[in-house]
């Protein structure tokens, strides 16, 4: 749509350098998981703020720099790790040398942005001290991740339908929601993300096909849910792999311990497991769990739309599932679940229904023929541990 008016007023979201990530990982472990005395016992966001606030030198020469730049209107979060600010087009292409900023409109709602086409940079003397920047339209997912550290009070059970490949994220923008995410589970707050509806996915690197896995999905700090279908509709002993279902090996991150022995028991039990050039076996893996992503009705605007499918779909039900478990345990004087994931896999998947047939897809190739993993005993990359049986469920997460 053109070039922005130099003296149009744009937004500058900074994520500034956290203190403390390793002691935060820490103690998402103690609360999370039920074998340590610590479990349940989750931090305040003032806690948390305390732990993670950047250093004085951080705040001190990130101001200083917007500042004399000419930024005004300037706000923090209570952790104090992002800092918004509000400067002309002018000055903020003077601050970030290569930034040309344009308008765009797109999208099915024709969305209005703001954005540059061309990279730009920070100061070298910035980068102890900044993680990433974003500007003006940023993605509704950063700013879902900056209330996350801003409320003090917040749902116990939030669902996510976002993903991006891991491979096209960078590094630091990978981490750096990898430790908002951490921030959420040591206050007790349970992240469900949409394992995606692409299957095990696809990519080729240097000529060769891989799986391709979906962030923030892969993250080792929420509980990602797949989906399922019914073989025969309505016929409970029926269910079966839904294909679209997403799932697979972190790239990024590595296994972590509470999955060990599940993955394990997996990559060496299998009959169909993929070629291992296709993926990384020692990678987090996911999903964790599932739920039914094949056949929904939706009503918009009072017209029924039949067989709405999809992890969009799965996702939200796992939730209000989780939600009433919840209801029952602070009416009984006991703490939110938090973070599940921990306690899902010491329950080996108790008090849910073991989906162990069908396959995702994935690459169209001589070598897999579109089949990515299959669902087998047990936990396996396509629905986790299974589908809930709210009954079983409720009575395995009630105690403690």
């Amino acid at each position: 749509m053109g070039r922005a008016d130099p003296e149009e007023e744009l937004s500058l979201t900074f994520a500034l350098r956290q203190q403390n990530v390793e002691r935060l990982s820490e103690l998402v472990q103690a609360v999370s998981d039920p074998s340590s005395p610590q479990y349940g016992k989750y931090l305040t966001l003032e806690n948390v703020a305390d732990l993670v606030r950047p250093s004085p030198l951080t705040l001190h020469t990130v101001q200083k720099w917007l500042l004399a730049a000419g930024a005004q209107k300037c706000h923090s979060v209570i952790t104090q790790d992002f800092l918004t600010c509000w400067l002309s087009i002018r000055q903020a292409e003077l601050l970030l040398p290569g930034a040309e900023f344009h308008h765009y409109v797109g999208g099915p709602t024709e969305t209005h942005v703001v954005r540059s086409p061309h990279p730009y940079q920070l100061p070298q003397a910035l980068a102890p001290h900044v993680d990433f920047g974003r500007h003006e339209g940023q993605e509704p997912f950063l700013q879902w991740l900056m209330l996350l550290s801003n409320e003090s009070a917040l749902p116990h059970v939030h669902t996510v339908s976002y993903g991006d490949d891991e491979d096209s994220l960078s590094s630091a923008y990978i981490q750096r929601v990898n430790t908002e995410l951490m921030k959420a589970a040591a206050r007790g707050l349970t992240l469900l993300f949409a394992s995606g509806d692409s299957g095990a996915g696809c990519w080729s690197v240097s000529g060769r096909h891989q799986f391709r896995p979906t962030f923030p999905a892969s993250s080792p700090y929420v509980t990602t849910v797949g989906g399922t279908s019914f073989q025969e509709p309505f016929l409970i002993t029926n269910e079966i792999v839904d294909y679209i279902s997403g799932g697979g090996f972190s790239n990024v991150f590595p296994r972590p311990s509470y999955q060990e022995e599940a993955v394990t028991k997996f990559l060496s039990s299998s009959p169909h497991l993929p070629p291992s050039s296709y993926f990384n076996a020692s990678g987090r893996a996911y999903p964790d769990v599932a739920a039914l992503s094949d056949g929904y009705w939706v009503v918009s605007n009072r017209v029924p739309i039949p067989w709405v499918s999809g992890t969009s779909a799965s996702t939200p039900v796992f939730g209000g599932i989780l939600s009433l478990i919840n209801e029952h345990r602070i009416l009984s004087g006991r703490p939110p679940l938090g973070f599940l994931n921990p306690r899902l896999y010491q329950q080996h998947g108790a008090g849910l229904f073991d989906v162990t047939r069908g396959c995702h897809e994935s690459c169209l190739d001589e070598e897999v023929e579109g089949q990515g993993f299959c669902s087998g005993p047990g936990w396996d990359p396509v629905t986790g541990w299974g589908t809930p049986n709210f009954p079983a469920l409720l009575k395995t997460l009630l105690n403690p």
